[in-house]
């Protein structure tokens, strides 16, 4: 049995353990609770029965738990910098043992501790089995539907480090990688303008047809494309380029 209000009191005694005036505290308390009522809503439309529902959910409000020791101990939403966030989560709620503070039962456990492991990488494991690849589409869709969401209106600096991107670059390799690959190698980014292309290129990696719908009906990528100018001409020609070629694939899938 999954008791969803014991899961969301226990969140919230852990989110105490940190300051929550803290701009990257609050962002990423924020991100935790949409993406768990998205991935419900994913799931609802997927048709899934109750348990599976449930589940979704609460993965959603577990697939960031590393974040918060990640802010702590390094002040920083970028792992290359800091640690895996996604194989830190699973530490703390596997190895630690905080997962049974949010769920009694175990049956689930190698479900929710595959789908986090898994919601931050470049693709999803193989091997999977059919329910364990299920809830791994669905927090990867989830948790990239509400970081278009938070790109589009969230604090710049808690996101990027820094409320101005104009002189940053957007490196050769993940340029080449956005335009050619529809893929970006999260070890190859040197800026954080690189870090910005790597959220538009989720555009290619929804697993649901209706996660991308929903990008596109609130205009995300728009929104997210006009929040930034950069300084550089070479730059600025492969922002737009960048932001064409999401447009373009977008409407192709229609």
């Amino acid at each position: 049995m999954i008791d969803l209000q014991k899961a969301k009191k226990a969140f919230k005694e852990y989110v105490k353990n940190y300051n929550p005036e803290e701009e990257k505290v609050k962002l990423k308390i924020a991100h935790i609770q949409r993406t768990s009522q998205v991935a419900k809503n994913v799931a609802e439309k997927l048709q899934l029965d109750k348990e599976d529902i449930e589940l979704a959910e609460l993965i959603g409000l577990l697939h960031d738990i590393g974040r918060f020791e990640q802010i702590r101990i390094y002040n920083t939403f970028v792992d290359k910098d800091s640690i895996n966030h996604g194989e830190f989560g699973a530490k703390v709620l596997f190895e630690d043992g905080l997962i049974r503070n949010f769920i009694e039962e175990t049956k689930y456990d190698n479900i929710i501790k595959l789908a986090i492991l898994n919601h931050n990488t470049s693709q999803i494991q193989k091997e999977l089995s059919e329910k364990e690849l299920l809830h791994a589409k669905i927090i990867r869709d989830s948790d990239k539907i509400d970081i278009f969401y938070t790109l589009t209106f969230g604090d710049k600096k808690a996101i990027w480090e820094s409320a101005d991107l104009s002189n940053d670059l957007i490196s050769d390799e993940i340029y080449r990688e956005f335009m050619e690959e529809h893929k970006i190698d999260y070890k190859q980014r040197k800026t954080s303008a690189d870090i910005l292309v790597s959220h538009f290129a989720y555009v290619y990696d929804f697993n649901f047809s209706d996660s991308l719908k929903f990008i596109e009906e609130n205009q995300y990528v728009d929104k997210l494309y006009k929040r930034f100018d950069f300084n550089d001409k070479e730059t600025m020609k492969r922002y737009n380029s960048i932001y064409e070629a999401a447009k373009e694939f977008m409407k192709n899938q229609k």
